[in-house]
């Protein structure tokens, strides 16, 4: 692994990674608690606060919007992705290659992967090929690793969680994206398991404002590097104000409560 290959999308250490693929994965139901979101326009807008490392964006929104923000938003480009159409055991065709990412200017390329999956082994290696190419262009590389699929009995059991933090050790990710296994010491243990990989906690499905932040707090406090969050954001009717309060969380430490409070005087 290339020391500090993730530079450009973490801030001290750390990665606020505001993620919007999710028109393809879930499709126009997510945007329907905040319709304004459907435009990728206001999530990039979104990006531009200062609590934000990287947008996560699919090709498409990448090509139509980052050319007016590519000063103001560093680019996580993922690579594949399937729509919530498809019904098979769990896949994720490659929609973009890492070199094309580069020439789209991208900071770094994202990549799904589904360990477990009777796919699991074409993923893994069209995994290398686009790791070893973003290598070649200097951008870093995240994984999302998600278990699922015949193989998994239980995608969020803390040994589950754990060896999906390994993967991204063993198959070379900067950063890998885990779901949050239901304590801290259970993300401590999956942290210690990813080594020099940095792990970052994946935002899931809405939640009230101060479970979500006491949730992000404890994963901080058992050695995360942040999250990668997308509904417990845009779907929000203000998502400025849980963006305030979730960088005092994550690059201060901040009391979750505290964080809240003065993100909700400050709006």
């Amino acid at each position: 692994m290339l020391p500090h290959a993730a530079d450009d999308i973490s801030r001290d250490g750390k990665s606020l990674i505001l993620a919007y693929d999710h028109g393809l994965e879930h499709g126009p139901v997510d945007f329907e608690p905040n319709p304004a979101t459907a435009d990728p326009e206001r999530l990039f807008e979104l990006a531009t606060h200062d609590a934000v490392t990287a947008l996560a964006v699919q090709k498409g929104v990448a090509e139509a919007y980052y050319p007016d923000y590519e000063d103001d938003v560093n680019l996580l480009l993922k690579l594949n992705g399937t729509s919530n159409l498809w019904m098979g055991e769990p896949d994720s065709p490659v929609n973009c290659s890492a070199e094309y990412a580069a020439g789209l200017g991208a900071d770094a390329v994202g990549f799904t992967l589904y360990g477990g999956s009777n796919h699991e082994v074409e993923m893994a290696e069209e995994f290398r090929k686009a790791q070893e190419t973003a290598r070649e262009h200097g951008m870093g590389v995240v994984m999302w690793s998600y278990p699922r699929g015949q193989g998994v009995k239980n995608d969020t059991s803390p040994d589950t969680i754990s060896y999906a933090a390994r993967l991204g050790l063993e198959l070379g990710a900067d950063l890998v994206k885990v779901k949050y296994p239901g304590s801290a010491e259970a993300m401590g243990e999956a942290v210690r398991m990813a080594g020099p990989t940095d792990v970052v906690m994946s935002g899931g499905t809405m939640r009230d404002d101060v479970a979500f932040l006491r949730t992000v707090s404890d994963a901080i406090d058992a050695g995360a590097r942040g999250l990668a969050v997308g509904r417990n954001v845009f779907q929000r009717d203000h998502p400025e104000r849980i963006l305030d309060a979730l960088e005092a969380v994550v690059f201060e430490e901040a009391d979750p409560e505290a964080a809240l409070a003065t993100a909700e005087r400050a709006d």
